[in-house]
């Protein structure tokens, strides 16, 4: 299977939701707070599974920038300083239960 890339990515301030479109015409709607609590960061994911962090909290959590990171993945920054996981495609693609 071929890769997916995104066409479009749109962070609704309002909605608190991020919304990508990718090539193969999939949209995935994603909220600001599954994001935060799934972040692919060391500080939540740990380093195996056994070591995930439950995040609590984030209902309310805002995206202050989106930096794209070579042409796989974005660094979200959020409101609450967190900043530190890459969002690969694929990744983005998983949490949104496409594929």
């Amino acid at each position: 299977m071929s890769r997916a890339w995104p066409t479009r990515l749109d962070f609704s301030k309002s909605r608190k939701v991020l919304t990508i479109d990718f090539d193969d015409g999939q949209t995935a709607e994603l909220p600001y707070q599954l994001l935060r609590i799934e972040s692919p960061s060391a500080e939540v994911q740990g380093h195996s599974p056994a070591q995930k962090k439950t995040v609590t909290g984030k209902e309310n959590v805002g995206v202050t920038a989106a930096n794209p990171v070579g042409r796989y993945a974005v660094q979200i920054v959020f409101d609450d300083g967190h900043d530190s996981g890459l969002f690969t495609w694929d990744y983005l693609r998983e949490l949104a239960g496409l594929d």
